[in-house]
């Protein structure tokens, strides 16, 4: 007798990796591996953890009614086209469960989240990546990588592991040149850090009509990575089918407890954002003082290039500040081995990173 086979493309799926959290030997380390928000999650999220220990016996809101009315009462949406996950990532797996299967196509840019080509495969379709310009997505490659058989293009904005992100009016003209019959899924996982005037997450394509839709996240700047929160905000139809073919208590009561409190929490996460910042900024010039280009991450982590050279290059970097127990994200999973993307810390941590960097490349010169 033959053991169950998996289907076609299963066994070709690399597992994700999440940013590593101990070194062996060092009794502190400073994790700058996973963009995790630098000042932890707010306050009053913790406190409405606490509370709410003593109904863990009790099967969580299927719906998550009170954090949709919240999201839609915030960001000015409808709450009956937000459907909440386990973290964003489930709800990109749900799109491509719903609407791509073999034979299809799953398109997004080169340096796209690791999760689009696991969600493809899982549910038999064909991962295609379009080349990037300068590390940022090229609207018209993503056009030309267009086929008969693509079925839905995931747009990274801003972009995880680049820190790059394309303006709105580019963004408004990659759905108007998309067949009307592709899903345009807006991955705006970093959304609340942007500041830039011609940035959006892309609320406006998505009530614009019947083909885009725009995830988010609790993870990073309101820092409930540890929950897995997330939301999409979709057409009504969209809406009715992830519905469908979500899990009927996908959401944990623990998650939307907090993500409810620390939603409201707007102080919080304002400060949130004015050290990240303040942060960003500093991370940049320091970067470029020493000497390491970095990209103009416009998130909350840097992306940093290091030279070719053996002793000078990525790899030599990360068992440097390895050595100092600070763990930042090699990228070759990526295809940009030349880089470690370092997550902005708290002040303390980020000094100690420059610190070490600055060490690092005055003993590899």
């Amino acid at each position: 007798m033959t053991a169950p086979t998996p289907r076609p493309g299963i066994m070709d799926i690399r597992p994700y990796v999440g940013g590593e959290s101990a070194l062996d030997g060092s009794s502190r380390v400073i994790k700058l591996s996973s963009n995790e928000g630098a000042l932890g999650p707010s306050p009053r999220a913790v406190e409405a953890l606490r509370a709410m220990a003593g109904e863990m016996h009790r099967y969580p809101d299927g719906g998550a009614t009170r954090l949709r009315k919240a999201l839609g009462a915030r960001w000015g949406l409808d709450p009956e086209r937000i459907v909440c996950g386990a973290g964003s990532d489930e709800l990109l797996g749900i799109l491509c469960r719903a609407y791509a299967g073999p034979g299809d196509e799953v398109l997004y840019s080169a340096h796209g989240f690791l999760m689009y080509a696991i969600a493809a495969k899982a549910c038999g379709a064909t991962p295609v990546t379009a080349p990037e310009t300068d590390l940022t997505a090229n609207v018209d490659a993503l056009l030309a990588a267009v086929t008969p058989r693509t079925r839905i293009l995931f747009l990274a904005n801003p972009n995880n592991p680049t820190g790059t992100y394309l303006a709105a009016e580019e963004v408004k003209r990659l759905r108007a040149s998309l067949r009307p019959d592709i899903l345009l899924v807006i991955d705006a996982a970093y959304a609340e850090f942007v500041s830039k005037n011609d940035y959006t997450p892309g609320i406006e394509l998505v009530d614009a009509g019947d083909n885009t839709v725009m995830c988010r996240t609790f993870s990073k700047i309101f820092a409930l990575g540890g929950l897995r929160l997330g939301w999409a905000y979709c057409p009504a139809s969209i809406a009715d089918v992830l519905n469908r073919v979500r899990n009927p208590f996908n959401v944990g009561s623990p998650a939307l407890a907090a993500g409810l409190a620390a939603l409201e929490d707007t102080a919080y996460m304002d400060l949130c954002r004015e050290h990240n910042d303040y942060w960003l900024a500093w991370m940049l010039a320091e970067l470029a003082r020493i000497g390491l280009p970095a990209t103009p991450s416009v998130c909350n982590f840097v992306l940093v290039r290091f030279p070719k050279a053996e002793g000078c290059d990525a790899r030599a970097a990360d068992e440097y500040l390895r050595g100092r127990g600070i763990i930042a994200r090699a990228m070759g999973g990526y295809g940009l081995g030349d880089w470690l993307r370092i997550t902005i810390g708290t002040g303390e941590e980020n000094q100690a990173v420059i610190a070490a960097l600055e060490e690092f490349a005055a003993a590899a010169k």
